[in-house]
Order: structure tokens, then sequence, then C-alpha cells
């Protein structure tokens, strides 16, 4: 990935196409900084936590996503496994757990394991989603 690929994405971009871009960043900024903070107040962390980490994950994911037209934010999946780390480590261990997590998931993508999800029956993937759903609920 040299200096074309990047210039290669912008040809064509106009004035019209970056106020497209401009106005949709500030809807997923408006919508995913107060859920960063709510989040973060969830796992019991303060809530300017949860922005920096929005702040920075939505960077890094502009910066280095696989799609142009991905957006990240913060998932109420993790809230109850980070609240289960904090709870059990406390919150000065819950940013090493965070880069732990990132690492695993880099090393992981290095050696194309994501294919292997298949094996995953569809069974256990919708109990799993349903159980963080019934957590978060209650």
């Amino acid at each position: 990935m040299g200096a074309h690929f990047f210039i290669d994405q912008f040809k064509g971009y106009n004035t019209s196409a970056f106020r497209k871009d401009l106005i949709a960043g500030a809807i997923v900024g408006i919508i995913a900084i107060p859920l960063g903070m709510a989040f973060a107040i969830a796992v019991g962390v303060k809530p300017e936590y949860g922005i920096y980490t929005t702040i920075i994950a939505g960077t890094i994911v502009a910066i280095f996503g696989g799609s142009r037209f991905q957006i990240a934010g913060p998932t109420g999946a993790f809230v109850p496994i980070l609240l289960g780390v904090t709870m059990q480590y406390g919150y000065e261990n819950l940013l090493i757990a965070g880069f732990m997590a990132g690492v695993m998931l880099l090393l992981m993508g290095l050696f194309r394991l994501g294919s292997y999800i298949k094996f995953i029956p569809r069974s256990v993937t919708i109990g799993f989603t349903s159980g963080i759903a019934v957590i978060i609920f209650t």
C-alpha cells in the first residue's frame, strides 16, 4: 500500500462529495459521542473516556478501515464484557484488556483467521447475541 493507493482514493473527489461527507461525519459524531459516553458510564468509567475512545477509534477506522463507506462506533454488546473486566480487575486494567483484545484482532486479521467464523454455528451466534441483549436490558 503505497502513496498511489492514497492518491487514487481521492480521484473524482470534489466539493460536493466533501460537503456530503462532512454532513455524514457530523451525524455519525452526534450519535456516536453520546453513545460512547453512555457506554463508558455503564462500564463504570468516567464519561470522558467514552468520548476519547469514540474519537480515537473513529479516526483509526477512518484511516485504516477496509471500506470508504464504513462507519465505526461504540457497540452495546461490549458493555457486559467490559463491565465484567472493570469489576474484576479495576478500571486501571481496562485499557490493558482493550489493548490486548486489539492485538489479538490484529493478529487474527494478519493470519487471515476470519474465514474460520463459518465453523461457528449460526445458533451459537444468535444465542450469544440474544444473551448479550438480555444482560443489557436487565
